[in-house]
């Protein structure tokens, strides 16, 4: 049984079968947040005020930097997804929507990338 009306089924348009995958994607990167961005927090408390040698000691601690590496990932993987969302909604011109979803999805991994790099710099260095 199919609940395609026939102007659906001669123009190929329903259900793009992605939806829910968004849906749940976003929601686990949000459940993933909570904790942690407490744990983030937690060392960032920890650093801020100090003198730069601290800092840099604080972050080279693998318990630290990798919390901070998985918080920052998954931070701009929840943005990607909720600038797209805005994207879809908001924007009217298809171009426009085609190209601003392309920019969203390489400036999210590039900021990602260029945060774990940071990271993984400081706490390999020295």
């Amino acid at each position: 049984m199919s609940f395609l009306t026939d102007y659906k089924r001669a123009t190929g348009l329903g259900s793009a079968k992605s939806g829910t995958r968004h849906f749940i994607e976003q929601r686990l990167t949000a459940i993933a947040l909570v904790p942690l961005g407490l744990l983030f927090l937690w060392g960032f408390a920890k650093a801020l005020g100090s003198p730069h040698t601290e800092v840099l000691a604080i972050y080279r601690h693998p318990f630290h930097a990798i919390v901070a590496i998985l918080f920052l990932w998954v931070m701009f993987a929840h943005l990607r997804l909720g600038l797209q969302v805005v994207i879809e909604d908001y924007i009217s011109s298809h171009q426009v929507r085609i190209w601003a979803l392309i920019v969203n999805a390489l400036l999210w991994r590039a900021a990602a990338l260029a945060a774990v790099f940071a990271i993984a710099k400081i706490a390999i260095s020295g």
